[in-house]
């Protein structure tokens, strides 16, 4: 039997609806900071990668999948996703819209040879936001805003921003000097990928790792300690502009980024969440204002974020978060002959078409045993065809809940499944299903609720 891949996963059934309503959410909160989708292809050109994330990084180093083609050209499944809208950036001459900055976000696969582990596949979905085209620290701001209102929508209570800033390049050099000043007389101490980062990039020495407990890394220097007036100006402006958003965070030196072209603004998103251990990072971002002129653009200031939604759908499961799933049917059609079941196959596209979700039977079961498969498919209803009925242009009908059963006219069938279906539900503007304990005339956020609203409600969009 031929099996998935290591690292690999298959989704599907009810962790496939949490996905797309992450992804809904994701979309919807895009909208509302009017940032637009972008795609871009699963593999890259080899350079983009190297050039792009650095050769110093673990990323390119140890985990990037790389192949030639039969072109003969060295090609790279895409390990994250900002080199690549860099890329297109510069390709499609973004530079030149006059409506800018350029703001975009993006959700796909990317591929990372690495140990599979808990948490960390080779096959990984991730969702990211880039802001191109500004230096100004509200942008910061509004990617660190924009990230931690999607984990609340989705209902993560404890969310903690982790601030830091590497400063401009002056400071950033500065910063270097000091590191290799620092670790030089003990690098022995350290591992093998250690010593190699120590003249190439000694940030990376700060992620490490295998090291992580080592006391003379704790003690390192820190990154605030090293900063012009400039810098610490910028980074003092951005907690300001985070301060009026109401968002909280906590400024934390060891912040870096294992990136080579992050500088100023670096940022790391917890979910503290029973089970996560130790890493409970679901995701980070920060500003990189020289990546686009390192790949052959113009001076460009920009501003991103990454998430992996594998790690959020895990938070959320294991934060018990309730989510308004749909795992029922609005309608299951029974019949029993080939006339009837030609004329189910007519009524389910005519209902489907009106908005409504209805199965019917597809493998012969007997009429016993499709009232036992409406159940397994939680069907609110079920319609029961029969020739006689239809020959008088009408339908048995059935609440699978009451048990109460009617016969009506097929010529108000999607009038009455409308009504019933919808009774106690007008006032549901928070997207719950009506199954809250919220006052829904309260809410007043929109049908996707996609709000900070601070309504005292049940559902956990207002907690």
């Amino acid at each position: 039997m031929i099996q998935k891949q290591k690292g690999c996963n298959d989704i599907y059934g009810r962790e496939a609806k949490v996905w797309k309503y992450v992804e809904s959410v994701i979309d919807a909160t895009m909208e509302k900071y009017n940032y637009n989708y972008i795609r871009t292809p699963i593999f890259e050109a080899t350079e983009l990668f190297h050039r792009g994330i650095g050769d110093t990084t673990d990323i390119v180093t140890k985990e990037t999948y790389d192949f030639v083609d039969r072109g003969n050209r060295n090609i790279t499944l895409r390990p994250e996703g900002t080199a690549g809208v860099v890329r297109s950036y510069i390709e499609n001459k973004m530079y030149g819209d006059p409506a800018g900055p350029v703001k975009v976000y993006y959700n796909g696969t990317m591929y990372r040879y690495e140990r599979p582990q808990s948490g960390r596949d080779r096959e990984l979905t991730q969702f990211g936001m880039e802001v191109l085209g500004s230096d100004d620290p509200l942008t910061d701001a509004e990617v660190i805003s924009a990230a931690v209102n999607i984990y609340k929508m989705l209902g993560l209570k404890e969310i903690k921003v982790n601030l830091n800033t590497l400063g401009d390049n002056e400071s950033r050099k500065t910063y270097r000097e000091a590191l290799i000043e620092y670790f030089k007389p003990h690098i022995a101490d350290f591992c093998e990928d250690c010593k190699e980062r120590l003249e190439k990039n000694p940030l990376r020495i700060l992620d490490c790792k295998v090291d992580s407990e080592n006391e003379i890394l704790k003690n390192a220097p820190k990154t605030i300690d090293y900063l012009n007036e400039e810098s610490a100006k910028r980074f003092e402006s951005v907690k300001e502009y985070l301060d009026i958003m109401q968002i909280k965070y906590e400024v934390n030196p060891k912040i870096v980024r294992g990136l080579d072209y992050y500088n100023h603004t670096v940022f790391e998103i917890e979910a503290k969440v029973e089970g996560f251990g130790s890493n409970n990072v679901i995701g980070a971002g920060g500003r990189y204002n020289g990546l686009v002129n390192q790949l052959d653009g113009p001076e460009t200031c920009c501003v991103g974020f990454a998430s992996g939604i594998g790690r959020v759908v895990k938070a959320l499961e294991l934060e018990k978060v309730k989510m308004p799933i749909v795992e029922d049917i609005d309608l299951f059609l029974m019949y029993v002959s080939e006339d009837e079941k030609k004329y189910a196959a007519y009524l389910t596209q005519e209902l489907r078409l009106a908005g409504f979700i209805v199965e019917t039977e597809y493998t012969g079961r007997s009429l016993k045993a499709q009232f036992k498969q409406a159940d397994r498919l939680n069907a609110k209803y079920i319609a029961v065809l029969n020739s006689e009925d239809l020959d008088n242009n009408e339908i048995k009908i059935k609440n699978n809940k009451t048990k109460e059963e009617e016969i009506i006219s097929l010529d108000v069938l999607i009038y009455y499944l409308d009504e019933k279906l919808n009774t106690g539900m007008e006032e549901d503007t928070c997207g719950c299903g009506g199954d809250c304990d919220c006052d829904h005339d309260d809410c007043n956020c929109g049908d996707d609720c996609s709000c900070n609203s601070e309504k005292s409600c049940g559902c956990h969009h207002h907690e």
